[in-house]
């Protein structure tokens, strides 16, 4: 896993880089969020091939409880990706919907991304 720094008008977002699955778990996302949090970063850019396909599965609480970790520090995530492979009714309502706030935004370019985060 690498961190690569963007600073962009004076706010520094980490990009996540992975060729492997960074989270799996909670606790991996606690990890992660604590370990960048503490880098002084408070914007994250993650790709969705980053995350655990279970993630994705609404039922099974991940998202709900890895995004509770990121609202309770508030340090605002962006997930990158191309998700039009997630066909499920709940998904596509939660990326919406996410979409309108700042907290999380699913996002098809890290450009679009940078441009999220560095404007909220």
């Amino acid at each position: 896993m690498e961190i690569k720094e963007h600073i962009v008008t004076n706010i520094k977002i980490a990009e996540i880089i992975s060729n492997e699955i960074v989270i799996n778990s909670v606790e991996d996302g606690l990890d992660l969020l604590g370990n960048l949090y503490y880098q002084d970063y408070d914007k994250i850019i993650i790709y969705e091939k980053g995350i655990s396909p279970v993630f994705f599965h609404l039922k099974s609480g991940l998202a709900g409880e890895i995004l509770q970790k990121f609202s309770n520090f508030r340090v605002q995530l962006a997930i990158v990706g191309d998700f039009k492979s997630h066909t499920s009714q709940s998904i596509k309502d939660f990326i919406y919907e996410s979409n309108k706030g700042k907290q999380v935004n699913f996002l098809p370019t890290i450009a679009d991304a940078l441009i999220r985060l560095s404007t909220l």
